[in-house]
């Protein structure tokens, strides 16, 4: 179970209000102030979904998706729903339009924020370190994103956090795995506010009530501490501080691939500290400024070791010991600093421009090796907001990047277009250049890498009428100068290349049918990679060719209750058996059985004591994800010779919760009807 999960499953149909907030213009508004009305619907969006006043009615917001059945409160596995996103079960992150979850990064405040995950685990994706509903403003881009954004091959997740709280409220939740309280208290001038949190998880006494396959000896345990500040300054002036501490803890034993008898242990050790601060104000009447600062603290310990039945360490003489015991524990520093400045033009018109550096230290231990890189990137960037005609608009930019620890220049042109048909649909286009460095595994043993590239090309149809909204996008995708394996000198290259093309469809409707909210999506991706070990150009083991989501979302006014179902669909991945033998060679490959699962949510919400001054709102849910029991298979893992392989599965057959929690201050029955209607 994750981390928040009883309380996120139960809060978030609550907070969906606030992507209704839109997004300030550094995000992504691309219709500058003054814009005569009939252009308000001329807005480029090619390969983005967003959460803003332009994305009401019946188009699906991301906060839209966090209550979508089976999303654990994760923002991340919410945006799963989406077109375009892979069906991962067995790590965390975002696989986007064949691309990996490295190539996804996610930008709270326009800073980058650089471990939004706990530390992975082997085969058991690890909740997200942040509370989605701390924004007001989302924005994933999974293609052709605004030049204001780097180092993401593949897509880019904007995050804007709330200014200011309605009002003072608090809350508190406490369940046998997870307990935790908060507040939020707003200055009687109404023009400050501060906040403090704390969460705690141990799921040991889950795990020991349902049956899993990894044999756990410590947690696995989260907490977390957060604390933020807000103030307006002068008449448009906000400034806003968000800190946040987490620790986690993780030990567990799995049956060897190698060794029947045996059993391979991991334990995982993380620690976490991030400070983001960000200000904005007008300068004069045509001009903007925003700026922000970010600092990151993080702290990585992983212990491999291999053991007999009774605990103790082993050893198997035909396999190396590296492979089976090895330990890695990295500490690492990262800070930026970012400003950006727009300028207001006549005719409705606006340049952005800026520039933003990045620091990024990291030294300790890599699988036994010492390890030590520091790195120095800066960046500069300009863009356009164009409108040609009443019914064409565009957006132009370039951003050029550099690379100390490389010493290698990027330059990235982008470009949108968007053609309105009618007051009802819309045509938009995009391209671009993206690029980004290399994993750091690959860069603590080889400086003499590139930087990896991708030339984006977008093209979508959206329609938005009576509240049904349909979308159908279709992209390619180029991918240059990927990490080669060469492991007869231990070195890596950058000469690999591949290509993702496909087409994705989206439909959504509140109108049909009376207090009943649907979405369908489907994605089609044809890609393939001639990069790591791989022998030949091959279809990466984490890309399914076909992919599907139905969600639906049915409310009972009278009885303040709501059901959440969702089902999900997935074609089988290729799975390969790669060794080294007088050259990289496939051994053996397959194709796992498709993916299948059904999630059901009850939540009901209720107000315990209505005399009250500070009125409570109340609530519990029930749930199950995986509800039929499918046994799902997301590849194999195979022995160092090759004679056995072990299916990577999930943890437990299905996962349940039930909750109960309270709020003081804030009475949100208003928005969760509203929002499920």
């Amino acid at each position: 179970m994750g981390k928040y999960l009883v309380w996120l499953f139960l809060v978030a149909p609550l907070h969906t209000l606030y992507a209704q907030d839109s997004l300030h213009k550094a995000v992504t508004d691309t219709v500058p102030r003054g814009t005569p009305k009939n252009l308000k619907q001329v807005t480029v969006s090619a390969g983005a979904f967003e959460a803003s006043d332009k994305a009401k009615g019946a188009s699906l917001t991301p906060m839209d998706a966090v209550t979508v059945a089976g999303s654990n409160g994760d923002l991340s596995l919410a945006l799963r729903a989406l077109p375009g996103v892979q069906q991962i079960g067995e790590t965390e992150g975002l696989f986007v339009r064949g691309g990996t979850s490295d190539e996804t990064k996610q930008f709270i405040d326009g800073t980058l924020f650089k471990y939004p995950n706990y530390p992975s685990v082997p085969g058991i994706p690890q909740p997200a370190r942040i509370n989605p509903f701390l924004f007001k403003g989302i924005l994933f881009s999974s293609g052709g994103y605004s030049a204001l954004y780097g180092q993401a091959m593949s897509s880019a997740l904007i995050l804007e956090s709330v200014d200011l709280p309605e009002k003072s409220s608090a809350r508190f939740y406490l369940f046998p795995s997870n307990q935790g309280a908060g507040l939020q208290h707003l200055a009687l001038n109404n023009r400050s506010s501060f906040g403090l949190g704390l969460n705690y998880s141990n799921q040991t006494l889950y795990n020991a009530l349902v049956p899993h396959v990894p044999d756990y000896f410590q947690g696995p345990s989260y907490v977390d501490a957060n604390a933020n500040f807000r103030i307006k300054t002068g008449r448009s002036g906000m400034l806003k501080v968000y800190a946040v501490w987490n620790k986690s803890t993780l030990g567990m034993y799995n049956p060897d691939v190698d060794s029947a008898a045996l059993r391979s242990g991991y334990q995982g050790k993380g620690n976490n500290v991030y400070t983001n601060i960000s200000y904005r104000t007008a300068l004069g009447e045509n001009w903007k400024m925003e700026t922000g600062l970010a600092y990151s603290n993080n702290h990585d310990k992983r212990e491999l070791s291999l053991v007999d039945a009774e605990g103790k360490p082993a050893s198997l003489p035909e396999v190396p010991l590296t492979l089976k015991q090895n330990t890695s524990d990295i500490r690492s520093d990262f800070a930026q600093a970012r400003m950006v400045f727009t300028h207001f033009l006549s005719n409705d018109q606006a340049v952005r421009f800026g520039a933003e550096h990045f620091y990024a230290k990291d030294a300790g231990l890599y699988r036994d090796s010492v390890v030590t890189q520091t790195d120095q990137l800066s960046a500069v960037f300009a863009e356009s907001d164009i409108y040609l005609t009443g019914s064409l608009a565009a957006k132009v930019g370039v951003r050029a990047e550099h690379t100390s620890l490389l010493q290698k220049w990027s330059l990235a042109p982008r470009v949108s277009l968007a053609w309105r048909l009618s007051e009802e649909s819309q045509l938009n286009f995009a391209y671009g250049l993206f690029y980004q460095e290399p994993s750091n595994e690959f860069l603590y043993h080889n400086r003499d890498l590139s930087l990896s590239g991708a030339a984006h090309y977008v093209v979508n149809y959206t329609r938005k009428a009576h509240n049904r909204f349909f979308r159908v996008e279709t992209y390619y995708k180029q991918y240059h100068d990927l990490v080669r394996w060469l492991p007869a000198d231990a070195k890596t290259v950058s000469t690999g290349d591949g290509y993702a093309k496909g087409i994705e469809l989206f439909y959504r409707d509140k109108k049909t049918f009376k207090n009943l909210d649907y979405w369908v999506t489907y994605t089609y991706l044809d890609t393939k990679r001639d990069y790591l070990n791989y022998p030949m150009p091959l279809q990466p083991g984490f890309a399914a060719p076909h992919t599907m989501t139905i969600a639906i979302k049915k409310f009972f006014p009278d009885l303040s209750s709501g059901v959440n179902l969702s089902y999900s669909l997935a074609a089988g991945r290729p799975y390969y058996d790669i060794r080294f033998a007088n050259g990289w060679q496939l051994f053996d490959q397959g194709t796992t059985k498709p993916y299948s699962v059904v999630n059901l949510h009850i939540s009901h919400l209720m107000t315990l004591f209505p005399r009250w001054k500070h009125k409570d709102f109340s609530g519990f849910a029930v749930g199950v994800n995986n509800l039929l029991g499918t046994k799902q298979v997301f590849g194999y893992n195979y022995s160092y010779d090759g004679r056995n392989k072990m299916a990577v599965t999930l943890p437990a057959g299905r996962t349940f919760f039930a909750g109960f929690f309270m709020s003081l201050g804030i009475d949100r029955t208003d928005d969760f009807i509203n929002n499920n209607l």
